[in-house]
């Protein structure tokens, strides 16, 4: 395989550096009765980017996308969106990732994932730039890329190392997907590691447990609670937010959108109240909306 970079150059010094696997992503009903479908492209991180560039931040995307029409797509999307796509790498002879979503009634969505091989999860850590994320003012990461193999958990530690070793803040988001970790006790080790490398920590209230070592007081923890709303515990003190109230049409992509509005009015320096304030707001535009992102409000519409 050939890697050959983005043709649109590095912008300058970031406020969030990012990482992560760009999908395409198929939503239906049924797939077995269902004869349409809304093709879409997706990703935590990708979400997060998108949140944070319509927001005025300065971010930046490292990930792998094959020379297909969804890696074009997608970087199509982040280029348009003014997020810096210089460390993106388009892989010769890989395909980018794609996620199949089915909406079953009374139930959460069956989502299945085809990203074996993908270009995505080929990321390893001497695609990394360790001097631009010396550079950035954050570094955020999820554990949903570190559990895409071998190779992409070392870029992830290789990112955390380079920002740990420059001081630059780290953001960790859980993002737990049993399907990509062999075990349980694989997953909470990895997890539990990154978590306690981490200066700002994002998990949902059941993956408390995957991170027990991390819960510690100092460090900043915000815990999405989905429909009940929100809590983040920082410099011992406590505060909540409230869930939605807003009409309900999908629920993918809430969670790192949410991580958008806290970081972004971490970025901007207000309190934690006002952080978990923006948080919500992201998180109910990215509910109110099919598409994990493009609902998300730009600095004027907040």
């Amino acid at each position: 395989m050939f890697d050959h970079p983005d043709p649109l150059q590095s912008g300058p010094m970031t406020d969030v550096y990012t990482l992560g696997e760009p999908l395409g992503v198929v939503s239906s009903g049924r797939v077995r009765h269902e004869s349409e479908a809304r093709l879409d492209v997706c990703g935590p991180e990708f979400t997060l980017a998108v949140a944070l560039a319509r927001l005025g931040h300065r971010c930046a995307y490292l990930g792998k996308v094959g020379a297909d029409d969804l890696g074009a797509r997608a970087l199509s999307v982040l280029r348009g969106e003014g997020v810096d796509v210089g460390d993106v790498r388009v892989t010769e002879g890989a395909r980018t990732g794609l996620l199949l979503r089915e909406t079953r009634v009374a139930r959460e969505h069956v989502v299945v994932h085809y990203r074996a091989g993908s270009a995505g999860s080929l990321l390893a850590a001497g695609n990394v730039p360790i001097d631009r994320i010396a550079a950035a003012k954050m570094l955020h990461v999820t554990g949903l890329t570190a559990g895409l193999g071998h190779d992409a958990l070392d870029a992830v530690r290789t990112a955390v190392t380079a920002a740990r070793k420059a001081g630059v803040m780290i953001s960790f988001s859980v993002a737990y997907v049993p399907e990509l970790w062999a075990s349980v006790r694989d997953a909470e080790e990895v997890l539990s590691e990154l978590a306690c490398e981490s200066h700002l920590l994002f998990l949902r209230q059941d993956e408390l447990d995957l991170v027990k070592p991390a819960l510690t007081p100092e460090r900043e923890v915000v815990v999405d609670r989905g429909v009940k709303g929100a809590t983040a515990r920082s410099d011992r003190m406590r505060y909540d937010v409230p869930g939605w109230q807003v009409p309900v049409v999908d629920t993918a992509g809430a969670g790192e959108a949410f991580a958008a509005g806290y970081i972004s009015a971490a970025l901007d320096g207000l309190t934690p109240q006002e952080r978990l304030h923006r948080g919500a707001l992201l998180s109910a535009a990215a509910v109110t909306s099919v598409s994990d992102w493009q609902g998300l409000p730009t600095r004027a519409e907040l």
